[in-house]
């Protein structure tokens, strides 16, 4: 098993080029199960969770194949429904293939998702949505079995906005009879980008970009090209990297249009930013000055960034509070930041941070992706050696980290590990 050996207190400098969204390949890849055909999805990841997605379609007759950055996608000869535990069980993305299954084929079994190691995230809007569309819902052995002769267009409103149910819903609603309605539908990046792959396609959506969304089911998709968008919690996790290490460097290839939430923070954080068309130029502050953040559904402040925020606040000039309201137990991070030096108290999803002058290496281990991130920032920043077990998890989202962080300066090395 990978870790990650860093020598930390090395100053960042130089430019930085961020890859596709994570969140985005896992809605765009399913999407291709709405029409037979031949698909191109450029500026795709080579994540861990992009060649799960791969293989889980793989497994219902889809062929993948990469060009450099390009997914070429073939799904003239889907011929099973399933989604197997084997797959699933790594992903909880693994759920966008129920809404797709059951629109275009009237059939799904799809086993309960797993994924990160922390908190309950259900599935039940998911379901829900697929009921009110009228599709008929059974648990049997810890699978999902859905099944509709074809969906029927409704109302639907989502009890709170999420980014999984409202990209699942939409692909359903795409091929149903009549008009849907979403209400408090996510607005995220990500869910902007399936839906207008989804518009390439010939679907009918109006609202894109706003909670309430109308879709005018049709007869018949047909396939289309899409490039995914850049992934704002990578470009986030660099930018705060260069807060953290001192230097100045670019996050190249970036949309900061997507990233208001963290580089407003970062200025009041006493970071200098410019900001370009698709990159943004961030030189360190010298003193960082403590800010408070409390997590929230975009546009707001991303769950996604508490980690590393608060691995970033570990070394502020000062207190600050870091509260998450999307996922109030994602804190597994926080006693291996102990570990480090950092001073954090943790009150049920408040995370009160007292700044220290230094963090000091040491070893510790990932629980989730997002910690992953963190920790590795700490071990930049710390002084000495620190050891980041565990890795594994790293890879389900960030592409090549350790190279990306090289080429800015940082003393950081993969090696086999013998931890478990």
């Amino acid at each position: 098993m990978d870790k990650f050996i860093i020598q930390g207190t090395k100053k960042l400098h130089g430019t930085v080029t961020i890859g596709g969204a994570k969140n985005a390949s896992l809605a765009l890849m399913p999407a291709t199960l709405l029409a037979s055909g031949n698909y191109e999805l450029s500026n795709t990841p080579e994540l861990r969770d992009v060649a799960t997605m791969s293989k889980l379609l793989q497994t219902m007759g889809v062929t993948t194949e990469r060009a450099g950055t390009t997914l070429k996608v073939n799904t003239f000869r889907v011929n099973k429904f399933e989604a197997p535990y084997e797959h699933v069980k790594k992903m909880r993305a693994s759920i966008y293939v129920l809404g797709p299954l059951v629109a275009r084929y009237g059939k799904a079994r799809v086993s309960l998702p797993g994924g990160c190691a922390w908190g309950p995230r259900p599935v039940n809007l998911h379901l829900e949505g697929l009921k009110k569309l009228g599709a008929s819902i059974d648990m049997e052995s810890g699978y999902i079995i859905a099944k509709a002769k074809r969906l029927k267009g409704t109302r639907i409103s989502f009890s709170v906005s999420s980014v999984g149910a409202t990209g699942n819903i939409a692909m359903a609603a795409v091929l149903a009879k009549g008009t849907t309605q979403i209400e408090n539908a996510a607005i995220e990046p990500e869910i902007t980008n399936l839906l207008q792959f989804l518009v390439a396609m010939g679907a009918r959506i109006h609202g894109i970009g706003t909670t309430t969304l109308e879709i005018e089911g049709v007869d018949a998709l047909h396939p289309a090209n899409c490039s995914t968008i850049p992934d704002r919690i990578e470009a986030g996790t660099m930018l705060v990297a260069g807060a953290m290490c001192g230097g100045k460097i670019i996050v190249d290839k970036c949309d900061p249009s997507h990233l208001s939430a963290v580089t407003s923070r970062l200025i009041d954080a006493g970071a200098k930013l410019t900001i370009g068309e698709s990159s943004i130029t961030i030189e360190a502050p010298k003193k960082i000055t403590p800010v408070n953040i409390v997590t929230s559904v975009y546009p707001g402040f991303p769950t996604d960034m508490q980690a590393q925020w608060i691995s970033l606040m570990s070394v502020a000039h000062g207190p600050s509070t870091v509260i998450d309201t999307i996922y109030t137990d994602r804190f597994k991070h926080v006693p291996e930041l102990v570990r480090l030096g950092a001073v954090i108290e943790l009150n049920d999803n408040i995370a009160s941070i007292r700044g220290v002058k230094k963090l000091e290496g040491a070893k510790v281990m990932s629980t989730d992706l997002r910690a992953s991130a963190a920790l590795i920032l700490a071990g930049l920043r710390a002084e000495g050696e620190t050891e980041v077990l565990r890795v594994y998890h790293l890879d389900r989202g960030y592409e090549s980290i350790e190279k990306k962080l090289t080429l800015l300066g940082a003393d950081i090395k993969r090696v086999a590990g013998e931890e478990f």
